[in-house]
Formats: C-alpha cells, structure tokens, sequence
C-alpha cells in the first residue's frame, strides 16, 4: 500500500476530529471566535495561500461569495509581489507548514501595512502561527508527501471561519453606515441578530458535516472497486480538470496531484470558462474529469458531459445523485450542503490519482524535484555548492 493511499484512507477521521476542535466545546474554539471577529471588524479581506492551500482558498471562497461578503482572492506569490494593502484590512493565510517563503514575507508585508493577520496552518511551530495576529492551527500528521489530509482540513478549518464570519450576528441585525465592514452594506438578513438560531444552525451544519464525512469514508471500499475496474484510467492521457464554485478548488488540487503524483500534465478551469474557447482542443480520447454542483448548473454541465463523449473524450462526473449513465465513470457522493460539497468531492480524485500513478509506474510517494516546503526563492533546482 502506497503512504498517498495511507494518508486518504486516514482522512475521514482527520476531517471529523477537525470539525470537533474548531466545534462550540473544542479547544480551536477561541480561535476561531477571535479569527470570526477580526474578519468582521475589517473594511477588505483578503483569502490566499500557494499550491494546495490556495485550492483550499479557491474552494471556501465560495462561502462567502454567496453570503455577500466579497474577499479578494489572489495566490500568495502574486500578493506579495505585485498588492499593496489598505490599512484596516484582514488577511486570511492559509499554509500547512506557514514556512514557505512567499507565506513568511507575506505576513510580514501585511503586519507593517496595518493589516490584521489571521493564519490557518497545520503547524503550530511554523513562522505563520507566530506571526499572525490569531492563528487557527489545526494539529494533524503531516501527509508522506502529497497534501491529502493537510489539504482537506484547512480547507475544512477556512469554511468554518467563513461560516461563522456571515453567520455572526451583527448589533441590532445591520451594520451601520460607518462601521468598518460598511463596505458589505446595508441590513442583514431577518434573524442575524438571533444568536441562539446562530448556534442552533451552527450545531446543525456541524453534525451533517460530521456525517457526510463519515459516509465519505464509508464509501471508499466502493469507489476503489469503481476505480480499478473503469477504462477511464489511461497513463500518459491528456487530462481536463472542470467544476464551478465551491468544487471549483477541487478540480486544481486534482491537477496538482496528477503533476505530483501521476507525474503527467493536467490542467483545470472553471466549466463556464472551458467553453468559451478551450473546447477547440478536444481529440479523441481525452480524459474529463467534471464536479456537477449540489443545486447549480447540473443539467447544463451534464449536457457539457455528453457533448464530450460525442466528440469522443472519456468522462468522469462526481456529484451528488448523478444520473450513472451520464459519463464513462460516475462517483456518487453522500449528501451534503452544496457550498459544503468540496469537503468530500477530492476523495474519488485522490483514489484515481493514486490507482492512475500505479498504472503509470510512477512513484506517488516521492518528488523527483519540488521540495515538500518551499523556503527558497528562484530556480527549480537545488542550489550546488562548493562549485563554481
């Protein structure tokens, strides 16, 4: 057994003992209140991280997209070289190890222009946990080396946060017009100001998403099986990676473990983007991979679906009650709240990803080149020494 398939068969209790650290009685609790509060308090919000961690951010963006509360998202790298911040502004980091060079500078840019820094991190000894100004860490083993568990419970930690930050009942249900998060604007929905409904939803939301992710792991007997016998797995295949929203970080995290894992390329974008250009590179025998939204989209993507195998690629859909003829390979997921859904809908990728690096004679467990933290700037390679 791979250490990649260790790691995603371990991921299901890493998920629900995160969602009961960060739960009304668990000791990530305060965190995460203070985390809740600086973001409320704050006139703009940012949301970043670098490789997985930034899927993670592309993936919870959605929950506050929804909610109207706007967050610019940008990658980390692009943040530190090319952003300057107003003053009074929040920055939510994401980072499993907080020691990557562009997360470290870019705390420190962000602290010296005023901005409060709030971290999410799976290492409490990293250089992010201290410099943030509240650090939500989320204390699980480390993955052997693709980001599987690390991934999924920032993600699972940032969602949190978000939900709490449009859930928080605000002074007599609205903000008023000079507060600092005025930019929102005007009232808030009926209720808001209700913090029992707040803690009951919160309570509800906490035991459907510890119940999805239990039937989630249930299900990976059953996706394996699914997965070793479908002929949608090709090695050296051209791969396409397609969601929309909140799943929308699963299709790079997928990407990003076909270029690790797999060692093949692979690329991903949003389904409404593909079609306005991208499909002119379709060929007989390409591989799709499609994420069909809990309530958005389902049957216009499902329609995208079937046009691709008419012009001859191979499909593979994963998504809630997903019609098991509409693509060459159908991942069905356990229920769960369709902005909550990229929380469980990486799993079957993961399993294809691992199954597809067997297939293809690679090693999954091993990086040829890329260090598992990048704490250096510059080239690909590492540095030589002693030479001239």
């Amino acid at each position: 057994m791979t250490h990649f398939l260790k790691d995603i068969l371990r991921q299901s209790e890493e998920l629900r003992r995160t969602i009961g650290l960060l739960s009304q009685d668990g000791g990530g609790r305060p965190a995460l209140e203070a985390a809740t509060a600086a973001i409320r308090g704050a006139r703009h919000i940012y949301l970043t991280g670098i490789g997985s961690s930034w899927h993670a951010a592309l993936n919870v963006s959605a929950l506050f997209h929804q909610h109207a509360y706007p967050v610019y998202l940008q990658d980390a790298d692009e943040l530190l070289r090319f952003a300057a911040f107003p003053k009074g502004s929040a920055m939510i980091i994401i980072s499993r190890s907080g020691k990557s060079t562009e997360i470290v500078q870019l705390a420190a840019k962000a602290r010296q222009a005023g901005v409060t820094v709030v971290g999410i991190t799976n290492a409490v000894e990293g250089t992010l946990a201290k410099a943030a100004h509240t650090a939500i860490v989320v204390p699980i083993a480390f993955d052997h080396a693709i980001s599987v568990n690390t991934y999924t419970t920032l993600a699972l930690a940032a969602g949190m946060l978000a939900s709490s930050v449009v859930a928080t009942p605000g002074q007599n249900g609205k903000k008023k017009a000079d507060s600092p998060a005025s930019g929102y604007g005007g009232p808030q929905p009926e209720g808001r100001n209700d913090k029992s409904g707040v803690f009951r939803r919160e309570s509800e939301l906490v035991a459907s998403l510890t119940q999805a992710v239990a039937e989630a792991g249930r299900a990976i007997p059953g996706w394996q099986e699914q997965t070793a016998r479908s002929a949608w797995l090709a090695p050296r295949s051209t791969t396409y990676f397609l969601a929309r929203g909140s799943s929308l970080g699963s299709a790079y995290e997928s990407r990003l473990m076909w270029e690790e894992g797999v060692k093949t390329p692979a690329t991903a974008m949003g389904t409404g983007g593909f079609r306005h250009g991208p499909l002119e590179v379709i060929t007989q025998g390409m591989r799709f991979a499609m994420w069909i939204d809990g309530a958005r989209m389902r049957e216009q993507d499902l329609a995208v679906a079937r046009d691709l195998r008419k012009l001859g690629a191979s499909v593979m859909l994963i998504g809630q009650k997903v019609p098991e003829d509409a693509a060459d390979l159908v991942f069905q997921l356990p229920a769960i709240q369709p902005e909550w859904q990229f929380l469980i809908d990486i799993i079957p990728a993961q399993l294809v990803a691992e199954r597809l690096a067997q297939l293809s004679g690679v090693d999954c467990d091993t990086f040829r080149l890329c260090a598992f933290v990048v704490e250096d700037e510059g080239g690909l390679l590492p540095k030589e020494t002693g030479k001239n």
